[in-house]
């Protein structure tokens, strides 16, 4: 198939490497404009467009898609079919309809449950058992579009960085599956009940407050793990809490309960397990507390 990608982030890599190793023609791959990153503030290329041109594939970014010209080009790649993955611009009508099997896209939910920006953490944030993948049709409507393969995998106590790298492999295959025979995979539209959207994480919902239950937090941990980061304060320093694992011991929200890093929280507490000072690298508690004083009854600011 001539194929055109769409694409930005990690996970939207192994998507690229499954239709090339597939025998796909990818005719050009679509990502994001190069972004200011690391101390220099130089432009870095999306890891998409990094591993585009590392394959020998066009790569195009253009700032929007609304543009007649853009668009024009677009179609005149005569494809049969786009493949989105995380790209993170909205594809207008022209865009959608140039191809010829129109535009599919590898979304990191089962839907018709979080649709939007930020499927797998809002998955593991809200205590969801199961999550997935789903390859659907696009259409206008955000991830709206009728439904072709669904891959399902638990989320217990994993973080969303294990999800995301398990999702992006599952999402390649279920996709080279899909393009194998379309004919093999109708496509099914999505249920009118349990609809709910995946708001983009703000980086204010990292700040652990306390007062919560303690299993709250623990699925806050997991679910800003890589990033933001589930984070307090002390003494003026801000700690990133990596891992942790939740304890059936109540106490004052936000108190230390005792001398090796055990949180009090609304209900029960969290004892972390690996520990991020600012500016340092991640730790166990063993270890910071060998430099670090948090004793019993000291209060961290979440």
């Amino acid at each position: 198939m001539r194929i055109i990608y769409m694409g930005t982030p990690d996970f939207a890599v192994p998507a690229l490497d499954a239709l090339v190793t597939a025998g796909h023609q990818v005719v050009a791959v679509y990502s994001q404009p190069p972004r200011p990153a690391g101390r220099g503030k130089a432009l870095r290329p999306s890891p998409v467009h990094q591993r585009a041109e590392a394959l020998g594939i066009e790569v195009r970014t253009p700032v929007s898609l609304k543009e007649p010209e853009v668009q024009a080009a677009f179609a005149a790649l005569d494809a049969d079919v786009a493949v989105v993955a995380a790209y993170g611009l909205i594809l207008p009508r022209a865009i959608l309809d140039a191809p010829r099997q129109g535009c599919m896209n590898i979304h990191a939910s089962l839907l018709p449950r979080w649709r939007g920006a930020a499927p797998i953490q809002r998955a593991v944030l809200a205590g969801d058992n199961v999550t997935g993948v789903t390859i659907m049709d696009m259409e206008a409507g955000l991830d709206t579009g009728p439904m072709r393969a669904k891959y399902v995998t638990s989320v217990e106590g994993k973080t969303a960085g294990a999800l995301t790298e398990e999702l992006a492999q599952a999402g390649a295959a279920l996709m080279v599956e899909v393009l194998d025979d379309i004919s093999l995979h109708p496509a099914m539209a999505q249920p009118e009940e349990g609809v709910t959207y995946a708001a983009k994480i703000d980086k204010a919902e990292a700040r652990i407050d306390f007062a919560r239950p303690a299993i709250q937090v623990e699925r806050q941990i997991r679910a800003f793990n890589p990033v933001p980061g589930a984070f307090f304060e002390y003494g003026g320093e801000r700690f990133r809490i990596l891992a942790a694992h939740v304890e059936h011991e109540d106490g004052a929200a936000g108190a230390m309960l005792d001398d090796a890093l055990l949180i009090g929280c609304g209900h029960g507490a969290i004892r972390p397990t690996l520990i991020q000072r600012a500016g340092k690298a991640a730790m166990t508690p063993d270890d910071l507390l060998r430099g670090f004083d948090m004793p019993a009854g000291s209060r961290v600011d979440g």
